[in-house]
């Protein structure tokens, strides 16, 4: 039997914490949760959960200074980090994704579809560790690649 995934969802907006936990538990999912980055941090370190989905407009800690918490510990650094957040300017985007965020969810967003989302960012971490490239495999597929330098 495979291993659950597990997600660890910090987000200090209670309503969207208890759909979202529900939604990734009926998907399949083991859920942490935590209404702070301060406690979201200490249940990352204890639980090292395969991913996280971090809010980023929280009061006192806001999720890039998470963020930033998490990539800078051993035992953390390597977690999947989502961020989750009404902040959807490029910008804001392009801020995230070099803080060290691994994607990017804009609210609103359909809670139906984020196991699907978090399944897909696991698989394609997992195939470019064991050196499987999906854009090559796909050139290759259609006559498109070549081994030649031009």
């Amino acid at each position: 039997m495979n291993k659950k995934i597990s997600v660890l969802l910090i987000e200090d907006e209670k309503d969207i914490r208890k759909v979202l936990e529900y939604s990734l538990k009926s998907d399949g999912f083991k859920v942490y949760s935590a209404a702070n980055g301060s406690v979201g941090l200490k249940i990352a370190s204890e639980k090292r959960p395969d991913v996280i989905l971090l809010d980023w407009v929280m009061p006192k800690m806001n999720g890039l200074e998470v963020l930033s918490e998490l990539r800078h510990d051993e035992r953390t650094k390597d977690i999947i980090v989502f961020m989750l957040t009404a902040k959807n300017m490029m910008d804001d985007v392009s801020t995230a994704l070099a803080n060290g965020a691994n994607d990017y969810i804009p609210k609103p967003f359909d809670g139906t579809k984020l196991g699907q989302r978090i399944r897909s960012m696991l698989r394609a971490l997992t195939e470019k560790e064991k050196g499987f490239d999906n854009t090559r495999q796909g050139e290759k597929a259609m006559g498109l690649w070549t081994s030649r330098k031009i």
